[in-house]
């Protein structure tokens, strides 16, 4: 039961960016909406990637895939900035 509340939310989460392209007048609301989610999870997972020599990685949690994947580079941003702040 409970991962059906989780494809769910995330069916739901990803019409909202659909609408949201919609609003923003578009031409492919669904591929920019997918496009961004995209950009998100490579980001994250450049950060991670890079985190041996850089020394700075996020962990790899429903709450970041989540926060990345709706925000994209800026959400990944404030993810390592709140890592900061809270070590």
């Amino acid at each position: 039961m409970q991962d059906l509340w989780i494809v769910l939310c995330a069916c739901g989460v990803f019409l909202l960016l659909c609408i949201i392209q919609v609003i923003m007048k578009s031409r492919h609301p669904v591929r920019h909406a997918i496009g961004g989610i995209l950009v998100g999870l490579c980001t994250l997972m450049v950060v991670n990637l890079t985190g041996t020599f850089t020394g700075v990685s996020l962990p790899i949690s429903p709450l970041t895939i989540g926060v990345s994947g709706v925000a994209g580079i800026p959400g990944v941003t404030l993810l390592l900035l709140l890592n900061l702040i809270m070590k």
